[in-house]
């Protein structure tokens, strides 16, 4: 079990932190940003709402979620297939096979 833990990937454990912790937060609910345009006091910022579209998305609210964001459900997606190429190429590696579920080396 400490083998399979260990082999998970970094960038996998971030992404999937992150979409459960948007799933978690309340989208009405104010919060801090982060982000560094938003905390320079311009009022555009073409990545500002993404989160709480996510977050929206997460909650049931698409319309709200669209409107907030056009991109949230789609970064929802984008995510969800990377996480999996993550695992899969993992998994492949790991295991010592090709894309087609060969195992590598001599066939002798």
């Amino acid at each position: 079990m400490k083998q399979k833990v260990k082999n998970i990937p970094w960038e996998a454990i971030i992404w999937i932190v992150t979409l459960i912790g948007l799933a978690f937060i309340s989208p009405h609910q104010e919060h801090f940003s982060i982000c560094p345009i938003k905390n320079l006091g311009y009022s555009f910022c073409p990545g500002c709402g993404l989160g709480t579209s996510v977050s929206l998305a997460f909650h049931g609210h698409f319309k709200e979620s669209l409107a907030t964001h056009p991109l949230g459900i789609f970064a929802i997606l984008v995510l969800s297939f990377r996480i999996i190429k993550l695992f899969k190429t993992q998994y492949l590696t790991t295991n010592n096979t090709n894309n087609y579920g060969e195992r590598n080396g001599n066939t002798a």
